[in-house]
């Protein structure tokens, strides 16, 4: 059953157009890699599902359409986006920073926290730390904490493996395997690790100058040979 629908998506920033005709799709429970080089239009195409940028087209998640909402109402209906550069609250502590991420779901942090310091369970003994004091991995992993703190039925994560060590990213990949195996939760990721982001899906896309060049099963797409001169390096 289709979750989230995108079809024939433009996006612009002012008078620049980054999107032409997009169209994908991620299933429920899926998870849905989108490669590409830089300037592709992949941080795009997931900021015009999360209302972050001007677009036109249709994307609908559950049928409904939410193309041209509000950041808020998209959150709302269950998206949750961990941009590029995690964008956590330096200045906030670790708690108060998942207390923002179940600022949607009323009284719902003492059950959220539970459920994600099973996944994090290092969050009990920073909880009281500034956040711009953790690590990049750490910080990484609390932009990922705080985004299930809202339980959402997709998750957009772009470029999550950005300047982190192997073993982090290993992780990082790890909980959200056991995420979508466990509960299901479905994800759409955008990684320039080619060979991880095919690995850890099942289907996947790839953009080029702001259109899909290519799209398929991720075991074919690894095999197939301009993707792999391209992305994977052999």
């Amino acid at each position: 059953m289709r979750l989230l629908e995108l079809d024939g998506v433009d996006a612009r920033y002012g008078p620049v157009q980054v999107l032409h005709g997009v169209s994908l799709e991620v299933g429920e429970g899926e998870v849905v890699a989108v490669l590409g080089g830089n300037g592709a239009g992949k941080t795009t195409t997931l900021r015009a599902i999360s209302g972050l940028v001007a677009q036109s087209g249709e994307i609908r998640l559950g049928g409904e359409r939410i193309g041209g909402s509000a950041p808020e109402r998209v959150a709302r209906l269950g998206i949750a986006h961990v941009p590029e550069g995690r964008g956590i609250f330096g200045e906030l502590s670790v708690r108060d920073n998942l207390r923002l991420g179940a600022y949607l779901r009323r009284n719902g942090f003492a059950a959220g926290y539970e459920r994600v310091r099973g996944y994090f369970p290092w969050l009990e003994e920073r909880r009281d730390q500034q956040a711009g004091t953790l690590s990049g991995g750490e910080q990484q992993m609390l932009a990922l904490a705080r985004a299930l703190m809202a339980r959402p039925r997709l998750l957009l994560l772009d470029e999550p493996s950005l300047g982190l060590a192997p073993s982090i990213v290993r992780e990082l990949f790890r909980i959200v395997g056991e995420l979508n195996e466990k509960e299901g939760l479905a994800v759409l990721v955008v990684e320039q690790n080619a060979k991880l982001a095919l690995r850890s899906s099942s289907r996947a896309y790839v953009l080029e100058a702001g259109r899909v060049a290519l799209e398929g099963p991720s075991g074919e797409l690894a095999e197939n040979e301009s993707v792999r001169k391209a992305y994977l390096g052999y």
